[in-house]
């Protein structure tokens, strides 16, 4: 007669021998192979200035977040201190100290900041005489039951916090550049809106075929996103925005959802380029949602890419093959640490940073060629 065996008995040995088979990547009938999820790589993505500037340090702002959010350090805080080396170097006339300023001569800038574990989010517009405008944005998530405060408001704000407000922003290269877009322009600037508009336009993509500015310029911004082991993802994007612009202007980068977006359980993305073009179609929100129902982070930019191709209808936004005359770029991660840079046109690419160290990347263009072609 055989042994009886107790249920519990049965139990506690069967689900061993399924342990160890598992184990050793063996299948048999009955005990399903039990996978085990890959921990996250901790990653950090941004536009390519991101791995350019060093403010006279060592680091970019890759290597500097990636270093302190692999340290410990909450990563919204290791990443603004990545963009803070941008902001601050006055060689990178794109964002913060030294950003090209407006169409009257003042450095306007903005900044959104998100925070995926907490679900906040901060942001400021057309803030003057703050170098670091993603640490004022910061101050708004934390400080206050906002989301975004704007001109003269933001300043007051920041100095409230105990930021100091200095009367010009400019360094001697941002003013040097915007006398020379002042002297050329400066016979049709004051007779009509739309004509001064318009020779403001055709004077900078002359300076910029001169070699005077960089493409970057035109529309300067840095995004930066992070995830760490934990899975924790945030982002922050800065700008002094178009050059040259009307006073008061804000694209995209201050905006949730246009030049940031971050969903803590999902991913993030961010923007740099034509700021008008991701406000209309809210591209980096669009790009979480994408990921959310599965896309990989490069597909879900893509699928943006071709949504602002086919809302750009405007003949003064077409070049001659009917395309946008405009390049955008996006910066992506999701939950599983994978990552993309995507852009419209080739050429373009990307900054990041991971165990192996910071890198440029080529992104992934939608579309052959250049804008003016």
């Amino acid at each position: 007669m055989s042994r009886k065996i107790k249920r519990r008995d049965f139990m506690r040995t069967g689900t061993v021998a399924g342990l160890t088979l598992a184990a050793a990547g063996k299948q048999t009938v009955g005990f399903p192979t039990i996978m085990t999820q890959s921990p996250i790589k901790p990653v950090v993505v941004a536009s390519a200035n991101g791995n350019r500037f060093k403010n006279g340090g060592n680091v970019t702002a890759v290597q500097k977040a990636f270093t302190m959010m692999t340290s410990g350090s909450n990563v919204l805080d290791a990443l603004i201190a990545g963009v803070n080396i941008v902001e601050l170097d006055p060689l990178d006339d794109s964002v913060g100290y030294g950003g090209l300023p407006n169409a009257d001569g003042v450095v306007q800038l903005d900044s959104s900041v998100m925070h995926g574990p907490k679900k906040r989010a901060g942001a400021v517009g057309a803030l003057e005489g703050v170098r670091t405008p993603s640490l004022v944005a910061q101050a708004v998530m934390e400080n206050t039951d906002h989301h975004l405060i704007v001109g003269k408001g933001a300043q007051v704000f920041a100095r409230n916090m105990g930021f100091k407000i200095e009367d010009d922003l400019n360094t001697d290269n941002s003013r040097k550049k915007w006398l020379e877009w002042k002297r050329r322009t400066d016979p049709d600037h004051y007779l009509n809106p739309a004509k001064r508009a318009a020779a403001g336009h055709r004077v900078a993509l002359e300076m910029l075929a001169q070699g005077i500015l960089r493409e970057e310029n035109l529309h300067g911004t840095i995004n930066c996103d992070g995830i760490n082991a934990k899975g924790e993802i945030c982002g922050v994007t800065t700008t002094s925005g178009l050059a040259w612009k009307i006073p008061g202007r804000l694209g995209d980068s201050p905006i949730l959802g246009a030049g940031l977006y971050v969903d803590g359980a999902i991913g993030a993305a961010g923007s740099t380029g034509r700021g008008e073009a991701n406000l209309y179609n809210l591209c980096s929100f669009v790009i979480v949602e994408e990921m959310r129902r599965g896309a990989h982070p490069k597909d879900a930019g893509m699928e943006v890419l071709n949504r602002i191709k086919s809302n750009t209808i405007e003949k003064r936004l077409l070049n001659s093959r009917g395309l946008p005359n405009f390049g955008i770029s996006f910066y992506i991660i999701n939950a599983k640490g994978e990552y993309a840079g995507v852009t419209m046109y080739e050429g373009g690419s990307f900054a990041m940073c991971n165990e192996n160290g910071p890198q440029t990347l080529k992104s992934e263009p939608l579309l052959q060629g250049k804008p003016s072609d």
